[in-house]
């Protein structure tokens, strides 16, 4: 057949000038339809003790490391956050929560929130923001082979105790003692004291210890110190103790009492110092954990980081109220002071 000057061929395997005519304007329902699969986006579980106003710098910290990696929430990456509100009997069925939504990750806050992660899943990747022992609190199998489905970091470095009481000697010039409150049945609590006793023999000093176990003990704690006229006081990291360390901040600046605490959140609330790990740091650097689960990474072969930067965090503020002058070569070297 011809259309004009054109040849029109009909016939099997034989592409008609009509036919390329209805494809061209049909194409869509012309072409082969492959079935194209949505990208999915991973769902990240966050699960904390505390209320987001609680640890705001954190959160940010950790959105920040994700950022760096390239995930913005809500667009590549979601994160399913819950908050247990200081109510550690919640964390238990916040974990199953996240366990149900089948996240691809757990990010957890703290020991507790690891505690709770680890019971309610052996199979989901969990990944410690920080956790002062993991090994002692059966988190994982070592630091360098964790074993299992939990990873993170770490904030054990015991020789922080050291320098913490070299600390109080420079701040206090006439100490002579020091009383040490600490919970005994915290897994890391007989290493942390081991340091202690070794530097404050090295300074000459006295070590009265103090074990709290329950909040009851804190004011009784705190009577025994002031009958043995101790000169400063160090607070270990503990659960009970900081929980309720509203408690024993007021307690220290009642007893006029110099203390370094174990955490920037005693500081920030009115106690008079600290020096440890920068936990900010620690929840950015989670993020890099998150990464490599995602891109296939199995937490069992990837090693517990431990801090690699400290701060030295003063309260100004607090020290003029106790009548305590903190020396310039202390200020000095201050990464944050409160005024």
């Amino acid at each position: 057949m011809k259309i004009g000057n054109r040849q029109l061929a009909i016939g099997k395997g034989k592409i008609t000038i009509f036919g390329i005519a209805l494809c061209a304007v049909f194409y869509p329902r012309c072409a082969p339809v492959e079935a194209q699969q949505p990208t999915k986006v991973p769902r990240i579980g966050y699960l904390s003790t505390v209320s987001p106003s609680v640890n705001r710098a954190r959160i940010e910290a950790l959105r920040q490391g994700l950022r760096e990696l390239g995930y913005t929430e809500g667009k590549n990456i979601i994160i399913e956050w819950r908050y247990a509100d200081a109510k550690l009997d919640r964390l238990p069925a916040l974990a199953a929560d996240l366990v149900r939504l089948k996240v691809d990750i757990i990010v957890t806050a703290a020991p507790p929130p690891t505690r709770a992660a680890k019971t309610a899943t052996a199979t989901i990747p969990i990944v410690m923001a920080f956790d002062d022992d993991p090994v002692a609190n059966g988190f994982v199998a070592s630091l360098a082979r964790p074993g299992g489905n939990i990873t993170g970091l770490s904030t054990l470095a015991p020789e922080i105790s050291g320098k913490q009481i070299e600390l109080l000697k420079e701040i206090v010039p006439r100490l002579s003692s020091v009383a040490v409150l600490g919970t005994s049945t915290v897994p890391q609590y007989a290493q942390v004291s081991k340091e202690i006793k070794v530097a404050a023999k090295a300074f000459g000093l006295k070590v009265q210890q103090l074990d709290i176990v329950h909040a009851g003990d804190i004011e009784t704690a705190f009577q025994e110190a002031s009958r043995s006229r101790t000169d400063a006081i160090l607070v270990l990291g503990s659960p009970v103790l900081f929980s309720q360390r509203k408690r024993i901040l007021d307690l220290a600046l009642k007893s006029r009492l110099p203390a370094t605490y174990s955490r920037p959140e005693y500081v920030e609330s009115g106690g008079l110092m600290t020096y440890g790990p920068n936990i900010n740091d620690l929840f950015r650097r989670a993020a890099t954990y998150v990464d490599k689960i995602l891109k296939g990474a199995k937490p069992a072969d990837l090693p517990v980081e431990q801090p690699t930067k400290f701060e030295l965090v003063i309260n100004l503020k607090t020290a003029k109220q106790i009548g305590l002058t903190i020396p310039p070569s202390v200020l000095a070297r201050a990464d944050r002071v409160i005024r």
